[in-house]
């Protein structure tokens, strides 16, 4: 199955389309970082698209892209937990309302109960929409530096393992990236739900 097919409604392809058009664009390591911004706190696709392709083309730049992207993405959480903390009636119900997201606002905010800022370190490395997350901390009233820590450690650590694969996995590497890369975008994302799932089995 086509990684396409799988990103439903058509707007959603189109946020898909639009996220990797910029690989080819002089200014794409500024929107790589804008979209790991607004991926953390509205936008449904994560920047994991983008620096899969910009890598793929500069593998030597693997780590300063997944810098790029984890600076984006931290300041992207921060605007999603004072959105949750501050506009929640006004913002972020309608917006989780949007996605139907809701059912997983609420699960979130029972696993903050039972785990803090674990939740955080788990989902920030595993394909549940950080946004979802980030909204609920604020909502939730987690404490903010140690939000900020945990979003810096777990989506740091999911993108900088992307880059240095990228960055040190050599030709026949990139090769096999470039041969199979919807599929592999999906596993890289993918692969990391484990330990999300686990927590989730637990609660």
């Amino acid at each position: 199955m086509q990684l396409m097919q799988l990103l439903k409604p058509r707007w959603l392809r189109r946020c898909y389309d639009w996220t990797l058009s910029w690989a080819d664009h002089p200014q794409a390591q500024v929107a790589l970082f804008l979209i790991a911004v607004i991926e953390a706190s509205v936008f449904p696709i994560p920047p994991d698209i983008l620096l899969l392709a910009l890598a793929l083309g500069r593998p030597q730049l693997g780590l300063r892209l997944a810098a790029i992207s984890t600076a984006g993405s931290l300041l992207g959480a921060c605007i999603g937990y004072l959105i949750g903390m501050l506009l929640f009636v006004s913002v972020a119900q309608p917006l989780l309302e949007f996605y139907g997201a809701m059912a997983q606002f609420e699960h979130v905010q029972a696993l903050f109960r039972t785990y803090g800022l674990w939740v955080v370190l788990v989902a920030g490395f595993s394909p549940i929409p950080f946004k979802v997350v980030t909204i609920s901390a604020g909502a939730f009233g987690l404490p903010f530096l140690g939000f900020a820590l945990a979003t810096l450690l777990s989506r740091g650590a999911r993108f900088f393992l992307e880059g240095a694969i990228l960055r040190w996995g050599g030709s026949r590497l990139r090769v096999l990236l470039e041969r199979h890369f919807e599929w592999l975008t999906i596993a890289v994302v993918l692969l990391v739900a484990a330990g999300f799932v686990s927590l989730w089995l637990l609660h």
